[in-house]
């Protein structure tokens, strides 16, 4: 009797030692999720101080503002690429600006309107081109664009409208000073730029 009750104290301290490990694993992990929640929810705000009275801020989910970085991205490259004072330190300064945003794509389109002459057309006829985006076609999951925009070239003799669209893919890349949205553009390609308008001024 006196055997049978030892191992039956033994079974039950073993039975008690094994509930209590596991009900402190349970209690840990509930613990460790309810502050990793904690520590997330605190990442998604921001406390402002007014006059030393802090003021929450909540911040937005960077997914949910990711296609709107996408189009900010892609008018970013555009605007800077395509809008031109006849400036050669300007134009300069511009097509490295833009190269940060691009792969080789943009490197060899802005090597093929180097060997056409384009820049220095720019320069000798005092133009002054400035683009204006009309829309911007934005496929997230595929992450594909398509531009939409008429670039207005000012000359000395005359103010022509052409149509520019131009495609490509998006690439998430980490953020940078040169590279503030964090994207790439991939693929990319003129489909067309065609003359809409070419009004004549009077140079009399």
């Amino acid at each position: 009797m006196l055997i049978k009750s030892i191992e039956g104290k033994i079974r039950l301290a073993t039975t008690v030692a094994l509930g209590s490990l596991l009900l402190c694993v349970l209690v840990c992990g509930m613990v460790a999720f309810s502050a990793y929640k904690q520590v997330a929810l605190a990442r998604q705000s921001v406390y402002i101080l007014d006059n030393n009275v802090p003021i929450l801020a909540r911040q937005t989910d960077m997914q949910m503002n990711r296609p709107a970085e996408y189009k900010a991205h892609v008018d970013l490259f555009h605007s800077i690429f395509f809008s031109l004072t006849p400036d050669d330190k300007y134009i300069q300064y511009q097509m490295k600006k833009a190269m940060y945003l691009i792969d080789e794509s943009g490197i060899l389109q802005l090597n093929n309107l180097k060997e056409k002459g384009y820049f220095n057309s720019v320069l000798s006829s005092s133009s002054v081109l400035t683009l204006e985006t009309d829309s911007i076609l934005l496929d997230v999951p595929k992450k594909y664009f398509r531009f939409h925009g008429k670039l207005k070239i000012d000359r000395r003799s005359a103010t022509l409208i052409r149509s520019l669209v131009t495609e490509g893919h998006l690439k998430d890349i980490p953020r940078s000073e040169n590279n503030p949205h964090g994207l790439l553009i991939t693929g990319w390609k003129t489909l067309e730029n065609k003359d809409l308008e070419n009004v004549q001024k009077n140079t009399l």
